[in-house]
């Protein structure tokens, strides 16, 4: 099959289905072809070595990668984002659907829902199929992070997504709560399909410790909690600052390790000096390709989001990297993540936005004996390799793309 990527977001920025799933896709035989946009994200700058233009086009490890132009911006402005998402999306529909080539199946990652534009374009204008791969439910999102607040442009979003939903030849999610939203929205059970996200299995994956990286980054002789990725309004981290106060007098060895950006950052490290807490570490964004070996030095990694009902058909994708690095598990989400993480037996969940069930939870882990404590991170890396693998992934999704060709075809 000949198989178009449309995604705003693609590698070298931080994403799951990025170049390692074009790449993947090609080794079983397609034709793979990717329209994207200029990397910045998460920190809405350009990336090192890329300047804007109309279009790009690189080749990465065999896979034509069309970048078109777009305005960088990743921040709490909401005229700023939606000038990102709408200037990538009318590029992608305009500039992209000129420099493609002809596919058999387009493929098409949401967030953010202007990417229905190009899919749209290309489905009318080249009658090409798409399959609608959604990561965030929109507009629930923007309300649960009091992104957006005005009723009028909640609805406006909401009728956009429902157009889409029905040009979509097919639906992916990434959890059975999310495929049920979607379903009591009127969108056909039979067209949607889950799929749970994987991670990027050659950079995390169980790996020893490594003692200068741990004293480079004063993670050495400390009981560390980590949470790595994005740290934005939706993960609610308030409550682990919460935990670290309440933890500080007496399990001292107890030290929560901030890895990654976000908008939330200074704000977070501001709290964390007010309130004098030396039990906190923060630690720039990091390239990808070191994430796995500072996951190593985590005696519990940390999934949190803010305790609101759109979140509990959420996995966030980092519950599948935490899974394939061997690691204990706090999960601080309700729901479809915490049905997983209890499935595999691979941590302790507690209630979101609860800094007494998280400190409770920190403290169980404490007290487990340290062979008990590893067989946990043991539990959730045999899990994601039974069920989570990015082969297990590609094979859906293989026959997702050519049970549409195939009725495109009228087979």
């Amino acid at each position: 099959m000949r198989i178009l990527l449309i995604s705003q977001w693609f590698t070298p920025e931080p994403t799951i289905k990025g170049l390692s799933f074009a790449r993947a896709l090609r080794a079983r035989g397609h034709e793979v072809e990717v329209l994207t946009g200029f990397p910045n994200y998460p920190g809405g700058r350009l990336y090192s070595g890329y300047k804007l233009a109309l279009h790009r086009l690189e080749v990465m490890d065999g896979v034509r990668i069309h970048r078109v132009a777009l305005y960088p911006s990743h921040d709490t402005n909401p005229l700023r984002r939606v000038a990102n998402y709408a200037s990538f999306a009318v590029s992608a529909a305009v500039i992209g659907l000129g420099v493609v080539e002809k596919a058999d199946v387009a493929y098409v990652y949401h967030p953010p829902p202007a990417i229905a534009l190009p899919a749209a374009a290309l489905r009318l204008l080249r009658g090409v199929p798409f399959v609608y791969d959604i990561q965030d439910l929109w507009p629930d999102t923007l309300a649960a992070t009091k992104f957006v607040s005005n009723r009028s442009l909640l609805r406006l979003v909401g009728v956009w997504c429902a157009a889409t939903y029905r040009m979509a030849a097919r639906i992916v999610v990434p959890s059975p709560g999310l495929k049920g939203r979607l379903v009591e929205r009127g969108v056909p059970t039979e067209k949607v399909e889950v799929i749970y996200n994987w991670c990027e299995e050659d950079v995390i994956k169980p790996m020893s410790p490594d003692g200068a990286l741990a004293a480079d980054l004063g993670l050495s002789g400390k009981f560390n909690v980590v949470f790595a990725g994005t740290m934005g309004t939706a993960q609610g981290l308030d409550t682990v600052l919460g935990a670290a106060e309440r933890l500080a007098g007496d399990l001292p060895q107890v030290q929560f390790v901030f890895v990654g950006g976000g908008v939330e950052v200074e704000r977070l490290q501001r709290g964390a000096r007010q309130l004098a807490l030396g039990n906190v570490r923060f630690i720039p964004r990091q390239p990808f390709s070191a994430i796995g070996k500072i996951l190593a030095h985590a005696d519990a990694l940390l999934v949190h989001l803010i305790n609101d009902a759109l979140f509990r058909v959420t996995i966030p994708s980092k519950t599948q990297a935490y899974m394939a690095a061997g690691r204990p598990i706090l999960m601080g989400v309700k729901g479809d993540a915490a049905d997983l993480v209890q499935e595999a037996n691979a941590g302790i969940c507690f209630e979101p936005e609860n800094l007494e069930e998280l400190a409770r939870a920190i403290r169980t882990l404490v007290a487990m004996p340290c062979q008990e404590r590893e067989q946990l991170g043991r539990n959730g890396r045999l899990y994601y390799s039974k069920e989570l693998a990015m082969a297990r992934g590609l094979e859906r999704f293989e026959k997702v793309f050519s049970d549409v060709v195939a009725e495109r075809s009228g087979r």
